[in-house]
């Protein structure tokens, strides 16, 4: 879904100015709106959070290139979506209730779990001359 809010290039970008511009010259008032696209850079999203304005905030799990693929930039760790486009809204609300119920509502459950249980080397190596303490002493006591 964010494929369909990449930014404008700088040629689109242009172009899109220079319409805008020859409409101005022939009297037109032209309102061209700049286009829905994703926000994107660590100060600009942190903006964006504090004023309430993200929708959606995506942060790299690991740096790929597919920030690079996105919005065009090789830095971007962080994505923003502040406005959705009307044919999207549906998809939109179903990606968010996915992320609600994957990340959001299991955020407690995920933070009481214990680890796996799996005892470093020397925990492993003391509980092995217990175990062979308490053998021994169990067969003496058979014997």
């Amino acid at each position: 879904m964010l494929l369909k809010y990449r930014p404008e290039d700088e040629a689109a970008k242009k172009e899109r100015l220079l319409r805008k511009a020859q409409a101005e010259t022939e009297g037109k008032t032209v309102e061209a709106k700049k286009p829905i696209a994703v926000k994107y850079g660590l100060n600009h999203v942190t903006y964006l959070i504090e004023q309430k304005k993200a929708q959606l905030v995506v942060i790299a799990h690991d740096v790929d290139p597919i920030e690079l693929v996105i919005v065009h930039k090789k830095t971007a760790s962080v994505l923003c979506l502040t406005t959705v486009k009307n044919e999207d809204k549906l998809e939109f609300s179903r990606i968010l209730e996915a992320i609600k119920a994957n990340f959001n509502d299991k955020y407690d459950e995920y933070r009481k779990r214990w680890g796996g249980g799996i005892m470093g080397s020397k925990s492993l190596a003391k509980t092995k001359a217990k175990d062979k303490v308490l053998a021994k002493e169990t067969a003496q006591r058979m014997n």
